[in-house]
């Protein structure tokens, strides 16, 4: 119970802040809304498009590790089939908590490229993910290349990072680097490729970050990347991948239009987004190679720092108020009733009777509503785990998959 209250009582105060500080209309959606199309955004060339497509098979395979299994050769319910040459190094599990991690280690041989591939595993749970992006930032000191001149690039001046996430890495680190370092001796010419997921994402740019230092230059590609420390974190990742620069990459954050996780936790927490980002601009699946854009800087407002971004992480954030003191109620801390009050614009309580109709959605702020009159595809449901999906549907591994395809917990919409 108490675990409830400091959920409920903390997005709270976060619906209230959205609530006084941003307008009523960012939470509006018409079915004439516009997508964001990425007009002048630089389109990616197909090579690019094909390898984010692979890697997004990639990083699913990783959530068959501690569920259905992913055994030797390289075998599971997933994509595994999907990817030739693969052969499985070793997995790791370490909990199903944030300061857990879990993910696989493995090498891919022709007809596939030759890399070394580390894939991170995200969270299967929504309440783990709204508790655990809210965690407090702590100070972050980067792998120490030995340099005595104070001028290397390790030097990471009042950086922080978010808790959890560290831990997460921590706690992994030396199994994930002994295995790595000596495949890397093994097959001394394979690319080192490093790939994460949702919260995996966060611990992915940690490791790559390191492995970076340690002369390693691993290409690094994230899906749905939470933000992982401060702005002064952010510019240091920039700065060691060269994301400044007009040449190629290795590190590529890609998002998603109306994935609210990029824009977790808030800037107000002590958080900021670094560069590198592409954006798939199509809310649909699959997208085509049209659909995918490099976005300037870690703030472009055409990418997922826009409208569409913004209302998503609106939206998730109200309905897990709203999720609270649901909970909040059916612990026999109120009671439920069959009409809900709620905060109209003009500061009047106002109660919904059941049979309101779903039209009038279409005129009135999502804020001003119950949560059971938000349409689906508005609802954290769906928000907070159709980010899994970029490029693919999730595979069979995940617990609760929709096996007929119809996407995310269809049946709990």
């Amino acid at each position: 119970m108490i675990a409830l209250n400091v959920l409920f009582n903390s997005y709270s105060l976060i619906l209230t802040y959205f609530s006084f500080f941003l307008p009523i209309r960012a939470f509006i959606r018409l079915e004439t809304d516009h997508i964001p199309s990425g007009q002048d955004l630089r389109p990616i060339p197909e090579e690019t498009y094909n390898s984010l497509d692979e890697l997004a098979r990639v990083v699913d395979v990783a959530y068959c590790v501690g569920s259905t299994g992913l055994q030797k050769p390289f075998q599971c319910l997933s994509h595994c089939s999907d990817l030739k040459g693969f052969e499985l190094i070793t997995t790791w599990n370490t909990g199903p908590f944030l300061s857990d991690s879990c993910g696989y280690i493995a090498v891919s041989h022709s007809p596939s490229p030759n890399r070394i591939i580390v894939a991170f595993r995200g969270t299967y749970s929504i309440t783990n993910t709204i508790v655990d992006l809210s965690a407090y930032p702590q100070a972050y000191v980067p792998y120490n290349t030995g340099h005595k001149d104070g001028k290397n690039e390790s030097s990471c001046y009042n950086c922080t990072v978010h808790a959890g996430f560290f831990t997460s890495w921590q706690n992994t680190r030396s199994t994930i680097l002994d295995h790595v370092a000596a495949a890397r001796e093994q097959y001394p010419n394979y690319e080192l490729v490093l790939v994460g997921h949702s919260l995996g994402g966060a611990v992915a740019a940690l490791a790559g970050i390191e492995m970076q230092l340690r002369g390693w230059e691993p290409t690094v590609t994230t899906f749905g990347e939470p933000k992982v420390g401060n702005k002064a974190f952010a510019e240091f990742l920039g700065k060691i991948f060269r994301l400044d620069e007009d040449s190629a990459w290795r590190f590529r954050r890609v998002t998603h239009v109306y994935d609210p996780v990029p824009l977790l936790p808030l800037e107000e927490w002590g958080y900021a987004m670094h560069a590198g980002e592409i954006f798939i601009s199509k809310e649909d699946l699959p997208p085509s190679v049209d659909d995918v854009h490099f976005c300037e800087g870690p703030h472009d407002a055409r990418c997922i720092s826009g409208e569409g971004g913004e209302m998503a992480l609106a939206v998730a954030l109200h309905d897990s108020a709203s999720l609270a003191a649901d909970a909040k109620s059916r612990a026999g801390w109120a009671d439920a009733e069959s009409t809900e009050q709620h905060d109209m614009p003009d500061g009047h309580t106002s109660q919904a009777p059941l049979h309101v109709q779903e039209s009038a959605i279409k005129h009135r702020g999502l804020f001003d509503l119950p949560r059971r009159f938000i349409p689906s595809r508005y609802q954290l449901w769906e928000l907070l785990f159709s980010h899994r999906d970029y490029f693919w549907r999730v595979g069979l591994c995940v617990p609760g998959r929709d096996r007929a395809g119809k996407g995310w917990w269809a049946s709990d919409l």
